[in-house]
């Protein structure tokens, strides 16, 4: 099987390499900025709690659906053809998002939304794969976790402020339309700029519609639970019963895919990528920090707006230290992981965490005039973190996985990252909600509902970033006894995974 890409110019690959970052960051940015407008659309179009959910882990949850199938047919046939009907769909689907006249067409446009950039992501990380090498990954998975890091952080600010300028009522819009004159701009770019050449597995041409149905089934029934998951009065406990669906969803998807694999087919899923220990650590520890973090960022500007009285912009604003930190430390961190490896991510979610205790300690502790500017400063901390995190564990998870699989690898790992923002969004709000709703009555002191709302709500993400640190350490422990030992397996792989 070859594993080399065919030769292009190194001012194409980076041109084309930009192009993909910017649209990457454009979809991530929604996982974000949406989050500011929640109040506003609420107003505006008389949202409940259920719809407002869906507004937030809907599009999580239609983005992982997506993502395998897609992943799939961009390395099977053409990930600049895919790359190219995902951004066309998001930017239509963003549209009319703008013009949604009343919540259930919002929610459905939203979705659809979900969809076009779960279309779109696993063409962005296979054509990093296939466009870089080495080092040279390296450095450009640090330029991509730095814009993504930038583009989730910057998100709330963004949001704000486009609020601000468009009104109490209707601001919620231009977050969406937004996206349509910079989705038009880079699609043409993308369509002159993005290889047309690609390798692909001359032994897999087939595509196994069962595998990704039920591997879709499997991930709607786990994430949906959580989707509908708003901490209010209202909410359903038969909801659960969905992750019995779960179970026998996957049953079903390894027994197929064992038995296609074995009939000489190429399955949606090898499951030997997940016997590569550098690519399964990295994908769980994803999971944990994707969980963990917007579920913070949510969390901080519902806080911030509802409960000390700040307008969204003001309130975006305190992740923009976040941002600026985790950009830089993200940069730093491309340069140094094929040196410190798993090392750097571990010493990356330690700083984090430390950083995401002060937010804390910043929110619940201060009047609510200081309160705003020690969170952002706690922010600052987080961010430098959080960019030895993302960038650095990218290319890890990703070292090792062949050319020929970059999209579909790369797919996998994104599904872990949806799910966990599903997962973690869903639990922290759903705390923070309930806790507002137990509370609320009779109690006159509206701050101190809204402190412990917080408070009891990041512990679950805290709970979350100490997941991610025990896989890291766990998987340090196992590389440092496999490199010890006499009959070590891959050494030369082993410091960098």
């Amino acid at each position: 099987m070859t594993q080399t890409s065919p030769p292009i110019a190194d001012r194409a690959r980076w041109q084309a390499f930009a192009v993909c970052v910017a649209v990457a960051a454009l979809t991530i940015l929604d996982l974000s900025k949406v989050n500011v407008g929640l109040p506003s659309i609420e107003k505006s179009l008389g949202a409940g709690p259920t719809e407002l959910q869906i507004i937030v882990a809907g599009y999580a949850l239609a983005f992982g659906l997506a993502l395998v199938p897609s992943g799939r047919l961009g390395d099977l046939y053409s990930r600049k053809l895919l790359f190219i009907i995902g951004l066309s769909a998001f930017t239509l689907a963003s549209a009319a998002c703008a013009v949604a006249p009343d919540i259930n067409t919002l929610v459905i446009a939203r979705i659809v939304q979900g969809v076009a950039a779960g279309i779109q992501m696993p063409q962005v990380l296979g054509l990093v794969q296939q466009l870089f090498q080495g080092e040279e990954r390296g450095r450009a998975f640090g330029l991509f976790g730095a814009t993504i890091g930038v583009a989730t952080a910057f998100g709330p600010t963004l949001g704000g402020l486009l609020i601000a300028i468009g009104g109490p009522t209707d601001g919620w819009r231009l977050l969406f339309w937004m996206n349509v004159p910079l989705g038009i701009v880079l699609l043409l770019i993308a369509i002159r700029l993005l290889p047309k050449a690609q390798v692909r597995d001359p032994g897999a041409r087939n595509l196994d519609l069962i595998g990704i149905v039920l591997l879709g089934a499997s991930v709607f029934t786990f994430m949906l639970p959580f989707v509908l998951t708003t901490g209010g009065p209202d909410d359903s406990n038969f909801r659960w019963f969905w992750l019995a669906g779960t179970v026998v969803a996957v049953a079903l998807f390894i027994w197929w895919e064992r038995r296609y694999q074995a009939s000489g087919k190429s399955p949606a899923i090898r499951f030997s990528l997940f016997t590569i220990s550098s690519y399964r650590n990295g994908l769980l520890l994803a999971t944990a920090w994707f969980a963990a973090v917007p579920a913070v960022f949510l969390l901080t500007t519902l806080f911030l707006q509802e409960g000390l009285g700040f307008e969204p912009v003001f309130a975006g604003m305190v992740s923009i230290p976040f941002a600026l930190t985790s950009a830089i430390s993200s940069l730093i961190g491309g340069r140094l992981v094929m040196r410190l490896g798993r090392k750097l991510v571990v010493i990356g979610v330690v700083v984090a965490m430390i950083g995401f205790v002060l937010v804390l300690l910043a929110a619940v502790l201060p009047p609510a005039g200081w309160s705003i500017w020690l969170m952002a400063g706690a922010m600052a901390v987080a961010g430098a973190g959080g960019g030895f995190v993302i960038s650095p564990n990218q290319t890890l998870t990703l070292a090792e996985i062949p050319v020929t699989e970059g999209g579909v690898a790369g797919s996998m790992a994104q599904v872990g990252q949806r799910v966990g923002t599903a997962m973690g969004v869903a639990a922290a709000s759903s705390i923070f909600f309930a806790t507002l709703y137990r509370e609320g009555p009779g109690n006159a002191d509206n701050v101190m509902i809204y402190h412990d709302g917080f408070r009891n709500a990041f512990f679950v993400a805290l709970g979350l970033l100490s997941v991610a640190l025990v896989i890291g350490l766990l998987d340090l422990r196992r590389r440092a006894k496999q490199a010890a030992g006499p009959d070590a397996e891959e050494p030369a792989s082993s410091a960098a995974s």
